[in-house]
């Protein structure tokens, strides 16, 4: 095992030097082993590192800007309106619906028959057009579904 005791004072300073110039482990015990001759174990210039209590720099890497996704609705100029295989819990039946404007909603029907529609976007209302023809798919699609 390697122990700073078997550094001089001017290789302690070089080592110090290298780390404030950006070394890292793996350049100081390259260095070591090409400057003073000492072949010594990643683990143990980590330790080395420690003794000395020397502070790494590491080069800040530049992340790449996350991708920027358009949330808005693509309005299609149709209105569609599906069915989930499995209801949400608690529904008779449930499902999805996009609407002319692209908007998205989720629907349900309780046990009682009432619907419920949760769109995407808090607040939003569809237009007169799509709720009738929300109404007529949703209505075909019970209807096809034999419930």
């Amino acid at each position: 095992m390697f122990s700073t005791k078997q550094l001089s004072e001017a290789q302690i300073n070089s080592i110090k030097s290298w780390a404030e110039d950006g070394a890292n482990l793996s350049d100081i015990q390259l260095r070591m082993k090409e400057d003073f001759d000492l072949a010594i174990t990643y683990m143990d210039t980590r330790f080395l590192v420690l003794d000395l209590g020397i502070t790494l720099v590491e080069e800040k890497k530049e992340e790449p800007a996350p991708e920027v996704i358009d949330a808005t609705p693509v309005p299609t100029g149709t209105m569609t309106v599906t069915m989930d295989s499995i209801a949400i819990p608690g529904t008779l039946v449930s499902g999805k619906a996009i609407f002319s404007d692209g908007e998205k909603a989720l629907w349900s029907l309780d046990q009682t028959g009432r619907p419920s529609l949760d769109p995407d976007t808090p607040g939003y209302q569809p237009s007169q057009e799509d709720i009738l023809s929300f109404q007529t798919q949703l209505r075909e699609l019970i209807k096809s579904t034999g419930l």
